[in-house]
């Protein structure tokens, strides 16, 4: 029983982190789904579940790493603004935060795109496009996690 509590905890904690910048969500909660299944010496939650857990949280990862640059390539940003986006990324990130992240992704893939394109309403429809990407990744994020700690408790305690 203390490896399903412990299971549970990084279930939770993933959907906390799935919404708490630089901590992995998904793996978190991963983590807790094949710490249990490993516990029961690989009899619960099933394996029907821990095989749609992996497979639904890693593109979920995926999306989270993808999405923000995916979505400015949808808003007709080039690869360089999406390089020149994921390094301010970062570095607003780690000085900023979340919401500092997110300007400044906007902010880099405008000026990038406007200046590439000379065109500001351009600028401005591919930051656009990278901000939406980057909240709705987010998104999918809590979503999974909280879908996964949902499914593992239904599993396990019915």
């Amino acid at each position: 029983m203390d490896l399903y509590l412990v299971a549970v905890a990084l279930l939770v904690v993933g959907v906390v982190g799935s919404v708490a910048p630089l901590v992995p969500g998904v793996p978190l909660s991963l983590s807790g789904v094949y710490l249990y299944w490993w516990s029961t010496d690989f009899g619960a939650p099933g394996l029907a579940f821990v095989a749609t857990a992996t497979v639904v949280g890693a593109a979920a990862f995926a999306a989270d790493y993808f999405g923000g640059a995916a979505a400015a390539r949808a808003g007709g940003a080039s690869r360089l603004s999406a390089v020149v986006a994921a390094v301010v990324g970062v570095v607003a990130l780690l000085l900023t935060g979340p919401v500092g992240m997110l300007v400044g992704v906007t902010g880099a893939v405008f000026a990038v795109e406007a200046v590439r394109t000379r065109n500001a309403r351009q600028g401005l429809r591919s930051g656009v496009y990278a901000a939406v990407g980057m909240l709705a990744s987010a998104l999918v994020q809590f979503l999974v996690t909280a879908a996964v700690l949902v499914g593992f408790l239904a599993v396990t305690l019915l």
